[in-house]
């Protein structure tokens, strides 16, 4: 059975590029009938906290990314860990390394000026039990060293990219697999070494992530081998890029899933959007999918190798359609909330006035916050902008404005009276119905640019809120 797993660092909020990690993790292991479970790689005891683990699994269940047991937690298996390294230590894969900071720093400055890549050279790899018992006399601790050898070649066939193949003389020699410690103890054990570990025990058949793990990969096949464990599959997917075609960081801005889900983006959006960055849908199935959809149709044929650039403007047009498809009652489910927090008053209103209100607006939106402030001449009485008052000083716009308010009932209007009325008033004050429309527009809403106008009024005179703002328009 297929088994996958998202092992996400909790030193941080779920970041982009995790999410779309998980997205592909989770379309696999569905679309295999297999399982999708979560690793809590938080043995970085001074960056890991429990409100990053807490936004992690947050956002991964707002996308819809359901898991299928109980997250591990890596820092519970340490003594497995240590258990992985005295067995390398005793098999005489592994050995323990003295060399100090110091010296590290020294061989690595000697390397550069001598123009080659830093690595470690090995210098501890064979020491006798008289140079250890030195060592140890001095005070020094130790690290524990895994050993590599420069003549290996480390091969695989990627689900991704094909036949891949590693150089040992590569990997920057002797890997350190736990940090450093008294000589009779093993220090904290390392990523590389713990995830081998973890991944089997956990019965993972294929490991999916990105491409910047591809050397780690060399690595821990190595490590696999020494320790006897089975290998799993292996798939790199493309990194995500800025528009610059740099990795997408930080310094791009928004990089974090909740802060997307703050600026006002759907789930289904943003998952349908991560589910394109670097796969590409078969023919005919269109852009605009649901993980279900997607579920049934993904492999990594369809994985592109190339990175893939990150696009706002994809990302607005899907989620645009998003809320285009929600009806009323839904986009008001949404709204209302963010309404409120904007302190727009919508206990007063009616369900169907605040409905009503949605379907006006929605077919505007790109973004679930946009409805805020387009939202807001309906709660609050806009300030008139330059073109208002200018089209208030058109020629009748005064006297049409003043017979529409003087035909104004105490009675909601229904949408023929307010027609009629428009009609009755342009008759009174002598002008074309394009002055009263426009005048009324900038009376209402302050601009002449905004919804619908006649299911703007409506909306207004329903609420109690029109006579007075033509009578401001009157001065």
């Amino acid at each position: 059975m297929v088994r996958v797993r998202l092992a996400p660092s909790p030193t941080g909020t779920l970041h982009i590029g995790t999410a779309r990690t998980a997205v592909f993790n989770w379309l696999y292991a569905r679309r295999h009938g297999g399982e999708f479970v979560l690793r809590i790689e938080d043995t970085d005891k001074e960056r890991s906290k429990s409100e990053y683990t807490s936004n992690i699994l947050d956002g991964l269940s707002w996308l819809g990314l359901d898991w299928d047991a109980e997250p591990v937690i890596q820092s519970e298996r340490v003594e497995q860990h240590r258990q992985a390294i005295e067995q390398l230590l005793d098999a005489g894969l592994a050995y323990r390394c003295y060399a100090s900071e110091d010296e590290l720093n020294a061989m690595r400055e000697a390397q550069i000026a001598s123009k080659q890549a830093p690595r470690y050279d090995n210098r501890h790899r064979n020491l006798s039990p008289e140079q250890e018992a030195a060592y140890q006399a001095e005070g020094r601790q130790a690290t524990v060293r895994f050993r590599i050898d420069d003549s290996r070649s480390i091969q695989w066939n990627d689900l991704v990219r094909g036949a891949m193949s590693w150089s040992g003389a590569d990997l920057g020699g002797d890997m350190v697999i736990a940090r450093r410690a008294p000589a009779d103890q093993i220090g904290d054990p390392l990523y590389n070494l713990v995830v081998v570990v973890d991944d089997a025990a956990m019965a993972i058949t294929h490991v999916i992530r990105g491409e910047d793990h591809i050397a780690n990969t060399a690595k821990q096949l190595l490590l696999y081998e020494a320790l006897g464990l089975p290998l799993p599959a292996f798939a790199h997917t493309p990194l995500i890029l800025n528009q610059e075609g740099r990795k997408l960081s930080k310094r791009d801005g928004v990089t974090s899933v909740s802060d997307f889900r703050g600026m006002g983006y759907t789930a289904s959006a943003l998952a349908n959007y991560m589910t394109l960055l670097g796969w590409s849908p078969p023919e005919g199935m269109g852009e605009r999918f649901s993980l279900a959809e997607a579920a049934k149709v993904f492999d990594f044929q369809r994985v592109n190798k190339a990175g893939a650039r990150f696009d706002w403007d994809k990302l607005n047009w899907l989620n645009g359609q998003v809320l285009h498809e929600l009806g009323a009652t839904e986009l008001n489910r949404r709204l209302t909330p963010l309404w409120q927090e904007a302190g727009f008053e919508t206990a007063s209103r009616s369900q169907a006035w605040l409905e009503q209100l949605c379907e006006l607006l929605g077919p505007s939106l790109t973004l679930l916050a946009d409805g805020v402030e387009q939202a807001r001449p309906f709660f609050e009485t806009p300030s008139l902008k330059d073109d208002a008052h200018q089209q208030l000083q058109q020629p009748g716009a005064q006297e049409a404005l003043k017979a529409l308010l003087s035909a104004l009932g105490d009675e909601p209007l229904q949408a023929e009276q307010a027609k009629a009325l428009l009609g009755d008033a342009c008759k009174a004050a002598d002008v074309k119905k394009g002055v009263l429309m426009k005048s009324l527009r900038g009376a209402l809403m302050g601009q002449l640019q905004g919804p619908d106008l006649m299911e703007s009024w409506l909306l207004l005179n329903a609420s109690g809120q029109d006579r007075g703002r033509i009578s401001r328009a009157l001065g």
